[in-house]
C-alpha cells in the first residue's frame, strides 16, 4: 500500500513512510505543544520526579540514610513515637525528617515510593494499552460475531466496579507473590475498557478511507492492514488516553496501598504511607502533607501534560482555532463596520436636519 502511495505521489510529494514527513509532523507537535502554556512546566516537574526516583539509590548514600533502618532514639517512646525535634525531627542527617513510630527517613521513603508508584502506574498504562489496542482492532476487524463478544466484553469491564475487583483479586493472591507486580497485572488487566472502546471507534472510522479500501483491494490481510494502515492512524488517540490513564493508575495504586491492599511494608508508597500518617497528623503534620503534595503534584502535572498532549495531536486543534480566530475578527470588523455606518448616518441626518 505504501508502495502504490508513493508511486502515485507527484514528484515534490512526501511519502507517508518518508521521514522528511516524520520530521515536519513531529515539529508540528512540538510547536503545538510549546503554544500550550503550562505543558513545559509539567512535563519539567515530571522529568525532574523521574530523576529523583531514578538517582533514589544515590540520594540515599549522599544523605547517609536508607529506606528501612529504624532508629528508634529519633523518636519520643513515652509521646507514642513523636519525633524529637522541631518539623518532625528535621536535622542535617534527615533532610525531610523521620517517620513517627519507627524514625525511619522521610526523605529516602519518599524517593522510593516515587520509585514504585510510577513504576506501577507505568506498568499497568502499558498493560492497559496492550490489551485495549488489541481488542478495539480485534473487534473493528471481526465479523459480526467477534464484535459482538467484544463489545459486551468491553461493556463488563467498564461497567465492573474496579476497585472493589482489585481487592478482591489482591486478596485472594499468595502472599510471596511480588506486589507491584500484581497490582500491575491487577490495574492493567481490568481498567483497559475505555480505550478498548476509542480504538475500536476510531479504526472503524479509518476503515472507510480510501488508502484503506486501496490496501484491501490489493490482498492485503487483515493484520497488515492493521500494522500498516490503522495503527499510525491511532497512535494519536491512544497516545493521549494513556497519558489520561497514567494519573489514574497512580491514584489507583496509592488507593489499593492506602486501604492495605497494595504495596506491603516495608516497601515504601506514597498511599501507604498517607494510610500510616492517619493517626499522626495532629503531633506531626509534615508526616501527612509531604506524601500527599507529592501525590498530588505528580498526577497534577500528568493530568496537564495529557490535556496538552490532546490538544497537540489533534490535528483538527489548529484549524479550529483559526476558524475561531476568523469568527471573532469577522464580527469585530461587521460590529465596527455597522457602528461606523450608523454613526455616518445620524451625522447626515444632524447635518440633513439642520439645513432643513
Amino acid at each position: 500500500m505504501t508502495e502504490l502511495l508513493t508511486a502515485a505521489a507527484p514528484p515534490g510529494a512526501t511519502a507517508p513512510g518518508d521521514p522528511a514527513r516524520t520530521v515536519t509532523g513531529a515539529r508540528r507537535v512540538w510547536r503545538r505543544l510549546r503554544a500550550h502554556r503550562a505543558a513545559l512546566p509539567a512535563a519539567a516537574v515530571l522529568a525532574l520526579l523521574v530523576l529523583l526516583a531514578l538517582a533514589a539509590p544515590l540520594l540515599a548514600a549522599l544523605e547517609g540514610q536508607d529506606a528501612t533502618t529504624y532508629h528508634d532514639g529519633l523518636v519520643d517512646s513515652a509521646r507514642g513515637g513523636v519525633p524529637l525535634g522541631p518539623f518532625g525531627g528535621i536535622s542535617a542527617d534527615h533532610w525531610l525528617g523521620v517517620e513517627p513510630g519507627t524514625g525511619r527517613d522521610l526523605f529516602v521513603r519518599l524517593l522510593y515510593g516515587a520509585r514504585v508508584s510510577l513504576a506501577v502506574a507505568v506498568g499497568a498504562t502499558l498493560v492497559q494499552v496492550l490489551v485495549g489496542v488489541a481488542v478495539g482492532l480485534a473487534a473493528a476487524l471481526g465479523n459480526r460475531v467477534v464484535d459482538g463478544i467484544l463489545g459486551h466484553l468491553t461493556d463488563v469491564m467498564v461497567a465492573l466496579p474496579m476497585l472493589v475487583f482489585a481487592i478482591a483479586l489482591t486478596a485472594v493472591v499468595p502472599a510471596g507473590f511480588p506486589r507491584p507486580a500484581l497490582l500491575v497485572l491487577v490495574i492493567g488487566l481490568i481498567a483497559w475498557g475505555g480505550l478498548a472502546r476509542v480504538v475500536r471507534a476510531q479504526a472503524l472510522a479509518l476503515k472507510k478511507l480510501d488508502h484503506v479500501a486501496a490496501a484491501r483491494l490489493t490482498g492485503a490481510s487483515e493484520w497488515r492492514i492493521a500494522r500498516r494502515e490503522l495503527l499510525p492512524a491511532l497512535a494519536a488517540p491512544v497516545i493521549t488516553y494513556a497519558a489520561i490513564l497514567l494519573p489514574a493508575d497512580m491514584i489507583m495504586e496509592a488507593g489499593m496501598s492506602f486501604l492495605g491492599v497494595g504495596i506491603t511494608p516495608p516497601t515504601p508508597s506514597w498511599g501507604q504511607m498517607l494510610s500510616a500518617a492517619q493517626t499522626w497528623f495532629r503531633t506531626d503534620p509534615l508526616y501527612v502533607v509531604l506524601p500527599a503534595l507529592m501525590l498530588f503534584v505528580t498526577t497534577f502535572a500528568f493530568t496537564v501534560l495529557g490535556d496538552a498532549l490532546r490538544g497537540a495531536l489533534d490535528p483538527r486543534q489548529a484549524s479550529r482555532l483559526r476558524v475561531g480566530r476568523r469568527g471573532r475578527a469577522a464580527r469585530a470588523g461587521s460590529g465596527a463596520g455597522s457602528g461606523t455606518g450608523s454613526g455616518t448616518g445620524s451625522q447626515a441626518d444632524v447635518r440633513t436636519g439642520g439645513a432643513a
